[in-house]
């Protein structure tokens, strides 16, 4: 997917996307790349986040990083708290901290998992970036840290909230769900957990266009596919979507599928900040998931 709403007049400035080996990252640095735009991306390997000084030996001036680095394991981060908080608070601050020194411009990515989650109800209110935060989980705790340490060293960041991501390969939500039709009769789903799902290629195409447009300086903004759903709906629409049947998908609660970490019960996140800032609304997620699923085939 292209990176739509991007005007060709506009300068071009080296990005810089750490997490490149992620399933955000690898896509922005494509996205990049397919728009010819001049990108470097760097993993875990080639880039350690927690090191101050191999920060500092990649950040360019006048570069735009984005920083799609992060801690993602929502359940290892429960017993495992001081790696969360070396990548997604230290790592974080190392990075604000050298764009500050080089004159270099970051965009950071992280999550719904900042705020508490409890929102219940059919009129409950997507989340606007401004609304009170309350992780309820280590990795949210460390996130927010993160997005305080980057404040704190860097104000003009731009710091952009997702949630749901997916890609349709490897382990996440899809996949899963896309091997489990191929392996069981029947697959129980929770129906009581209410999000945005959000396609990676639709979130990548969204930071290009924010690290080349630029966009308010210091904002936090929510990104995410338009619309909500619980895992049940997801599920079953990737059930539809490749021709099974989804009333094999069935209904079951959190209660009866408890992990590590609670999970938000509403993680919702509002884009009126994302689209008032100019940025290209992101599209259903429904329209997203059928590109996703093609795209497989």
């Amino acid at each position: 997917m292209a990176a739509l709403g991007v005007p060709d007049s506009l300068p071009v400035r080296r990005i810089l996307v750490t997490g490149a080996r992620g399933q955000l990252g690898g896509r922005l640095v494509r996205c990049a790349e397919a728009a010819g735009l001049p990108v470097d991306g760097v993993g875990s390997a080639e880039l350690d986040i927690t090191d101050a000084g191999a920060v500092d030996s990649w950040v360019a001036p006048g570069a735009v990083v984005v920083n799609c680095a992060a801690y993602t394991a929502v359940d290892a981060a429960e017993s495992d708290e001081a790696a969360a908080t070396a990548v997604n608070e230290i790592g974080a601050r190392n990075l604000a901290s050298a764009c500050s020194r080089a004159g270099a411009d970051l965009i950071h990515v992280s999550t719904d998992y900042v705020f508490s989650g409890d929102r219940k109800g059919d009129g409950a209110a997507p989340y606007e970036p401004g609304d009170p935060t309350g992780p309820r989980t280590v990795y949210g705790r460390t996130k927010l840290a993160g997005e305080l340490a980057i404040r704190e060293v860097l104000p003009d960041a731009q710091i952009v909230r997702t949630a749901w991501v997916y890609t349709g390969t490897g382990t996440d939500f899809v996949a899963t769900m896309l091997r489990l039709e191929q392996e069981k009769d029947t697959v129980a789903v929770v129906d009581d957990q209410v999000g945005s799902p959000t396609y990676s290629e639709d979130l990548a195409a969204g930071l290009l266009e924010l690290a080349r447009v630029g966009g308010p300086r210091g904002a936090t903004l929510h990104a995410t596919n338009a619309g909500s759903a619980t895992w049940f709906d997801l599920a079953r629409a990737v059930f539809a979507g490749v021709g099974a049947d989804p009333e094999r998908v069935r209904p079951c609660t959190s209660a009866e599928f408890v992990r590590p970490a609670p999970r938000p019960a509403y993680s919702v996140l509002s884009a009126r900040a994302w689209e008032a800032a100019g940025l290209t609304p992101l599209r259903p997620w429904q329209d997203a998931l059928a590109d996703a699923l093609a795209q497989r085939r």
